[in-house]
Order: C-alpha cells, then structure tokens, then sequence
C-alpha cells in the first residue's frame, strides 16, 4: 500500500510541480479551459503515471480515475480564481488531488486502520502541545507583551503578522529540537535570529526596542522549552 502511495505521490508531484512551466500556469490562468497547455499537463501526467508505475496497466482504472479527476478539479480552480484567493485555492487543488491518490490507493490496496493508534494518548499529547506551541503560546506573549507599545509594531513596511508567524515557528523548531534531544539546535536557531536581527537593532538608537526584542524571544523559547520538557516528561508517563 505504502509503495503505491508513494508512487501515486511521486507522479503528482512530478506533473504539478516539476514538469509545468510557469508559462504554462500563466497561460491556463488567462485562457481557462481553452488553454493547449491545460491538455499538454494532463498528458504530462499521464506519462508520469506510467512511468512511475512501470507501464504496469493493472492499474488502468485508477489511472483514468486520477487523469480524469485532475483534469476535471484545474478546470474547476481555473474558474474559481479571484484575485486574492490564489492560496485557498492552491491548498484545496492540492488537497482533492491527494484525496484522489488516496481513493485509487484504496481501490486496489483497501487500508487497515487501526482507530486506537489515532486516538493513542501519546498522539493526543502531541497534539495538545504543538496547539499550545502556536496558538496558546501566542495568545500568552500577546497578553504579556500588551503593556508595551513600539512605534515599530505599526510599521507598514513590515509584513502583515509576520512577527507572529516567525514566533509560531521558532517555537516549532525548538519543541522539534528538544524532543529529539538535538539542543544544539537551539542555539544554532538563536544565533540565525540574532544575525537577521542585528540589522533592526544596529540601526536604531532606541534601547527599547531591543529590549522589547529581548524579551518577545525569551518568552517565546521559553514557552517552547517548557512545552518541549513537559511533552517528554509526560511521555515516560504513558
């Protein structure tokens, strides 16, 4: 099942993203179904199918299935694409094309799913720290930090919530670093923001802004490290 998982995958991913152009992706965007490339795409992926598959035509219905269906959802996204909805709409291609590979999976190797596993404590518990990592933690620094106000957090030349998405990610890096015991990572990552940072910071005067700085990235480590601890630490529990 795995192996043709992977193959499936591997087709796509060549088809999608390794053998289309951005001429091509322009082009469908402009002319919609009456683009030549759109047809060229799907023939792309045909061959792909083929190939990954060893022209083993066993699997010509699930073959079909996915040919027809990609064929039939970019036609769907071409028309349904506003300006400003690019990233829905490239999430939810991408998606109904992996819930396709995995229906054609499911035709010739049926899965066994084994709901305990899912539902397994020590799933449960990864999942409540990583939803504590990036949207409590996040909350929690927000609420903290409120009593100070930098001219800098209005600054229009920055990214929209970008601030907020580095820290969700920093701490994603450092859980992922303590719970494989790999805590030289964590250094290494503090050192990467401390080389972007210095920019900021050697160019303004204003001592508050490296100490609200300071102390947006300690609270943010800080909680990932506690998350990071209490995860493995609740996990010799189990």
């Amino acid at each position: 099942m795995l192996a043709l998982c992977i193959k499936l995958i591997l087709a796509h991913v060549i088809g999608d993203f390794v053998l289309q152009p951005l001429k091509w992706v322009r082009d469908k965007e402009e002319k919609k179904h009456r683009s030549k490339y759109l047809y060229w795409h799907v023939c792309v992926h045909l061959l792909a199918l083929i190939v990954v598959l060893k022209a083993d035509f066993s699997y010509w219905l699930g073959i079909l299935i996915i040919i027809v269906s990609h064929f039939g959802i970019d036609v769907l996204k071409l028309h349904l694409h506003p300006k400003g909805r690019q990233r829905l709409l490239f999430g939810l291609d991408q998606l109904a094309h992996v819930i396709v590979i995995a229906l054609v999976v499911q035709l010739y190797e049926p899965y066994s799913i084994d709901l305990d596993a899912i539902f397994s404590t020590q799933l449960l518990l990864l999942i409540t720290c990583i939803i504590c990592i990036t949207k409590v933690s996040s909350i929690i620094m927000k609420v903290i930090i409120s009593k100070w106000k930098l001219e800098e957090d209005m600054n229009e030349e920055s990214l929209a919530d970008a601030g907020a998405y580095i820290g969700i990610l920093e701490r994603l890096f450092v859980f992922a670093f303590i719970i494989m015991n790999y805590w030289e990572g964590i250094g290494f990552l503090i050192a990467a923001k401390s080389v972007f940072r210095f920019g900021d910071l050697s160019r303004s005067k204003d001592r508050k802004l490296t100490e609200y700085i300071l102390i947006g990235t300690l609270i943010s480590f800080g909680l990932a490290i506690v998350f990071g601890l209490g995860y493995i630490y609740i996990s010799e529990l189990i």
